[in-house]
């Protein structure tokens, strides 16, 4: 009886052991480190756009937000989420309630320059302030 408890013991050890070997790999998000983050007008085809709160739309400013992004993990890194804050010139959060600012399709191994759209209302006082901009994504396409 002690033998059998045994063997039955063992082989549950070694069958719950072989799941981890054929188990899918995690999605382990990969940071990566945004530098010179800055922002610039956009063009005049890409400045059409509108910021609408509640029902109600307003007139915009378009820019692009530009900077670099690292990416150390030494894998292509997808669909990396930018996150940051943007404040006018008298210390307005100019997208409150948002801290994802936009997306990077894209970072291959290494420093690689980066570039978004965003629209701002036209109320907002420039020069804007860039801050606390990171950006994260994964080694692996998630979005489709």
């Amino acid at each position: 009886m002690l033998i059998r408890t045994f063997i039955t013991f063992a082989l549950a050890i070694v069958l719950s052991m072989s799941t981890w070997l054929v188990a899918p790999a995690a999605f382990a998000v990969t940071p990566i480190p945004l530098s010179n983050v800055g922002y610039k007008n956009c063009s005049a085809e890409m400045s059409k756009g509108a910021v609408s709160s509640g029902g109600v739309t307003q007139d915009a400013l378009c820019f692009l937000i530009t900077g670099k992004a690292e990416n150390k993990s030494g894998k292509t890194v997808y669909d990396a989420d930018v996150y940051g804050r943007i404040y006018d010139a008298d210390n307005n959060n100019v997208l409150p309630n948002r801290g994802r600012v936009g997306l990077i399709e894209q970072v291959p191994p290494g420093i690689n320059d980066f570039e978004m759209r965003i629209t701002v209302p036209s109320s907002a006082t420039l020069p804007l302030q860039l801050k606390k901009f990171k950006a994260s994504g994964f080694t692996t396409k998630i979005r489709q």
